[in-house]
């Protein structure tokens, strides 16, 4: 059977990271050290602040990146075991086992 919580769930994942600002945004805090505020972000993606803002939050939602507070500042670092995941999921579906 299928269960549609969990293929909605694929979905938003897949879409999350199909997508190339935001591929860009999980390039770029991987090289600040997984350790970026969103002003930071958006400064050097040369982003308005909402925009930027949006795309973090799907990527969240999906599971991509995670977010620590630090007093007043919220840093975003990649969530790799999220990645993991959907990579994982898209080695199934290319290369299924029969």
């Amino acid at each position: 059977t299928i269960d549609a919580f969990k293929t909605k769930k694929a979905q938003q994942i897949f879409r999350a990271f199909n997508h190339k600002l935001r591929q860009v945004i999980l390039e770029k805090i991987q090289e600040n050290g997984n350790h970026i505020t969103v002003t930071e972000l958006w400064v050097l993606l040369r982003l308005e602040q909402s925009v930027c803002s949006q795309h973090l939050a799907i990527l969240r939602s999906a599971g991509m990146v995670k977010t620590q507070r630090d007093g007043k500042f919220i840093y975003y670092s990649v969530d790799a075991t999220g990645l993991k995941k959907m990579q994982d999921a898209a080695d199934f579906l290319l290369n299924p086992k029969v």
